[in-house]
This record gives C-alpha cells, sequence and structure tokens, in this order.
C-alpha cells in the first residue's frame, strides 16, 4: 500500500514527535502510553484535524496538557527505536484504520522496543502485518 503524501508526512511528525519527548527528558512508556491512549492520538486518527497540521513540539505540548504534565525523567528508549515506534504506530492506523487506542492494546512500548531490532529493516506494511500477528499471543 503506497501512502499519499500527507500520509507520509503524518508519519514523519509522530516519529519526530516520539523523539522529541525523549529530547524533553520523558521515560518512554509514560509518554507513548499518554499519546497513544489519549484525545491527540484520536484527533489524529481521524480523516482531517486540526493537529494533522501541528509539529512535534506543539503536539507534545497538548499532550503534555492532556496529561497534567508527563513525568520527566525515567527510561528513555533510543531515539532511532521511538522514530520508529511513533512512524510504525502512524502507519498502522492509516493501512489498517485501526484506532490508536486499539493499536497499543495489541503492541505497547515493551513489545514496540523488542521488535524493533528485527522489524525496523522490513517493509512497512509487513512490519505492522507481523505485529498485528501478535495479538493476543503475548
Amino acid at each position: 500500500m503506497a501512502l499519499d503524501s500527507l500520509g507520509l508526512l503524518l508519519c514523519d511528525i509522530q516519529g519526530r514527535l516520539f523523539e522529541y519527548s525523549a529530547k524533553m527528558g520523558c521515560a518512554s512508556k509514560a509518554f507513548v502510553e499518554a499519546f497513544m491512549c489519549g484525545p491527540t492520538a484520536a484527533a489524529l486518527d481521524k480523516p482531517y484535524d486540526r493537529t494533522q497540521w501541528m509539529g512535534e513540539e506543539y503536539l507534545f505540548e497538548e499532550i503534555d496538557d492532556e496529561a497534567g504534565g508527563l513525568p520527566r525523567g525515567g527510561d528513555a528508549l533510543p531515539s532511532e527505536t521511538l522514530f520508529w515506534m511513533g512512524f510504525i504506530y502512524r502507519f498502522w492506523h492509516l493501512y489498517t484504520g485501526e484506532s490508536s487506542s486499539v493499536i497499543y492494546a495489541t503492541a505497547d512500548v515493551a513489545v514496540m522496543a523488542s521488535a524493533y531490532p528485527g522489524f525496523h529493516t522490513l517493509d512497512n506494511e509487513m512490519a505492522v502485518d507481523r505485529l498485528r500477528g501478535m495479538r493476543g499471543k503475548l
């Protein structure tokens, strides 16, 4: 499946958002869970929403506000892992239509971090198909 330029841009922005969370000192698990299960990801899941025009810094502020202040400190994943995770989560939604919260229930931070070494070199569709195939088996 080929994404249009807007779809690829949204994947890239979300990847950069995940990277930015580490730059801001957030623990990866807390950030990703707050985002994937929160209103900002739900807005990005819509066919069109104003959040799709925001950059990663503004999106981060939105998520931080929604969470009442994301916890700082703790374990942050490497930036390459975070970028891939953010990109693939958004790609997954665009590829399957599943909501971010359903996607996160299938593949949380621990699953994605453990999948990264073997999956980040796969075609995006193949990575998502394999992650979906793991549903309920973990």
